[in-house]
């Protein structure tokens, strides 16, 4: 199944920004950490809904994939640049989820 891979991408993405955004609420300077916050729960959205849209078999999903691979690159850069383990562990997740939707558009 074609979908197989990028479903498994999409899950593991979605799972590590759902706890880097909740690992960064304990983050001593929380402030500093407000955009990764924000860019983890966006792409966990947009990644959600993308893997729900792969479900119905509807084939007309390329902008929407397009708009996932910038998501999770904008993610990526973010947690990158923080040095918790929970945000360098996000962005391998966000970087393969994007390559992911990247061979499947292909």
């Amino acid at each position: 199944m074609k979908n197989e891979q990028l479903l498994g991408a999409l899950s593991n993405c979605i799972n590590h920004c759902n706890h880097c955004a909740d690992a960064c609420l304990d983050e001593d300077n929380v402030k500093k950490m407000v955009p990764c916050i924000r860019l983890d729960r966006v792409c966990a959205s947009v990644c959600a809904t993308v893997a729900d849209v792969l479900a119905t078999n509807y084939e007309d999903i390329q902008v929407l994939m397009n708009y996932c691979v910038e998501i999770c690159e904008k993610c990526a850069g973010e947690c990158e640049k923080h040095e918790a383990d929970h945000c360098k562990a996000c962005a391998e997740a966000c970087r393969k989820c994007a390559e992911a939707c990247k061979s499947y558009a292909a």
